[in-house]
C-alpha cells in the first residue's frame, strides 16, 4: 500500500483528483444563478446571500459595479436589509467573501400591487364591445390582466386583452341581456386585484360619426345644396339596425342652426342663403334603440350654393366718341352692372307717381277747405241779413 501511493502515477493520479474536488467547491460557490427579486416601494427589502446563511460567514456587498448603496444594514447571517426603498435603489446587487469570491448576484426590482381600475366601455354597433381602463396605482412593474364580460345568468366570454393600450374587446356579446359585468384582473409580482364594473350594453351603444360628408351645389338653384354622407364603416348590420341622421346647417358666422332628421344617406336644403357658404355636420344613432347614443358629430364641411356666371358684354364699336367717358381705358359691362341704371329708371318713375299722388291729395283737400269755407261764408251773411231786419222792426212806432 505505501509503494502504491509512492509511485509517480498514483501521486499524479491523486494531484487530479484533489484538484477535481477544489474546482468542483468553487463551482459550488461561484456558479449561483442570479435571480430577480420583487420589493415594495418605501417599505424595507432583504436581499439574501445565497449559502453564507448557512456558513455564517463574512460577506461584502456591491451595487451595480461598485456604486454606493442605498440606506441599509448588513444582518449576523450576511442578509442586506435596504430601509425604505425609493426606486434609485433598485439594480443589479451581488456579495462576496472575504477573498472577494462572488457567492450571489440579485436583480432588485421595486414596485407596487395593482389597485383598482377605472373603467369605461364602448359599443360602436351591435356586435362589438371595447372595454378601456386607467389605473389608479401606478406600479413601475409589468402587470398581466384578465378579463370576461358577462350576462344575467351566463357564462362570461373572454375580453381579449391588449395590455399595452390597456383595453379589451368582446365579439358579439349577448346584448339582449340587460345587465352586464365585465371582471379585469390585474396581477404582476407583488399582488392582484380584480375590479368588476356593471352596465347595460344598449345604453352604451354610440355608432361612430358618418363618413366621406360631401357638399355639392345645385346647378341652376342659387338658395340650395345637395348633402351626402357614408355610413360608418362600423356599423355593418344597417339592414336590420337602421341608422337615424341628424344634419344641422348655418350660414357662415350665424349663430342659428337649422335642422333636419332623415333615415337617408342624403339630403337637399332648400333654404340656403344666396352667394354665402354654409358650414354642415352629421351625427347618427339607431333608429329603433331609443335609449342609444347620438354619435359625435362629424368635423365641419363648408359648401357655398350655386351662383350665375358673370357674362362679359363689350362697348359697341360705333358708339360716338364725344359720348365716351374720359377714361381712356376700356371697360367690360356686365349684367350686373346694369342693374343700376334700371333701378334709378324705376325709381324715377315711381317718384313721379307718388309727386303726382300728393299734388292730387293737396288739390282735393285745398277744395274741400274751400267749399267749407265759401258755406260758412254764406251762413254768416244769412245771419246778417236777419238781424238788420229785426233791428228795422224794432224801430218802426207802433
Amino acid at each position: 500500500m505505501p509503494g502504491l501511493l509512492s509511485s509517480p502515477g498514483s501521486l499524479t493520479v491523486i494531484w487530479f483528483l484533489s484538484w477535481s474536488l477544489c474546482l468542483s467547491g468553487a463551482q459550488i460557490w461561484t456558479n449561483e444563478v442570479s435571480d430577480v427579486q420583487y420589493g415594495r416601494l418605501d417599505s424595507n427589502v432583504t436581499l439574501a446571500c445565497g449559502k453564507s446563511q448557512m456558513n455564517r460567514i463574512p460577506v461584502a456587498w456591491h451595487l451595480d459595479d461598485n456604486q454606493a448603496l442605498p440606506r441599509h444594514k448588513v444582518t449576523s447571517d450576511g442578509s442586506l436589509v435596504l430601509l425604505h426603498v425609493n426606486l434609485s435603489a433598485q439594480g443589479n446587487y451581488s456579495c462576496y467573501d472575504n477573498h472577494g469570491l462572488l457567492l450571489h448576484s440579485i436583480k432588485l426590482r421595486l414596485g407596487h400591487p395593482p389597485g383598482l381600475l377605472s373603467i369605461s366601455c364602448q359599443v360602436p354597433n351591435h356586435t362589438h364591445v371595447r372595454c378601456s381602463w386607467v389605473e389608479s396605482v401606478k406600479t413601475f412593474l409589468p402587470v398581466e390582466y384578465i378579463a370576461s364580460l358577462r350576462g344575467n345568468g351566463q357564462a362570461g366570454q373572454p375580453c381579449l386583452v391588449d395590455p399595452v393600450h390597456k383595453y379589451c374587446d368582446v365579439e358579439h356579446p349577448a346584448f339582449w341581456q340587460t345587465i352586464h359585468t365585465l371582471r379585469i384582473t390585474a396581477t404582476n409580482a407583488l399582488g392582484s386585484e380584480t375590479t368588476s364594473a356593471r352596465f347595460k350594453l344598449d345604453k352604451l351603444l354610440k355608432p361612430d360619426p358618418p363618413e366621406s360628408l360631401l357638399v355639392n351645389e345645385v346647378e341652376g338653384f342659387p338658395k340650395r345644396l345637395n348633402i351626402s354622407w357614408n355610413l360608418p364603416s362600423s356599423w355593418p348590420l344597417h339592414d336590420a339596425f337602421p341608422l337615424m341622421f341628424h344634419v344641422r346647417y348655418r350660414p357662415q358666422g350665424s349663430q342659428y342652426w337649422s335642422e333636419i332628421y332623415t333615415e337617408d344617406s342624403s339630403v337637399e336644403i332648400f333654404d340656403a342663403l344666396v352667394g354665402h357658404p354654409h358650414q354642415i355636420q352629421i351625427r347618427a344613432r339607431d333608429e329603433l334603440d331609443a335609449d342609444s347614443q347620438w354619435s359625435d358629430w362629424t368635423p365641419l364641411r363648408y359648401g357655398r350654393p350655386w351662383e350665375a356666371p358673370a357674362t362679359s358684354e363689350p362697348l359697341d364699336e360705333n358708339f360716338p366718341d364725344y359720348l365716351l367717358p374720359f377714361n381712356t381705358k376700356p371697360e367690360t359691362s356686365t349684367s350686373k352692372s346694369l342693374r343700376p341704371v334700371l333701378q334709378d329708371d324705376s325709381n324715377l318713375g315711381l317718384v313721379i307717381l307718388l309727386v303726382l299722388f300728393a299734388v292730387v291729395i293737396v288739390a282735393t283737400v285745398v277744395s274741400l277747405f274751400f267749399v267749407v269755407w265759401l258755406r260758412q261764408r254764406r251762413r254768416e251773411h244769412v245771419t246778417k241779413q236777419e238781424l238788420t231786419s229785426m233791428v228795422k222792426m224794432k224801430s218802426l212806432p207802433v
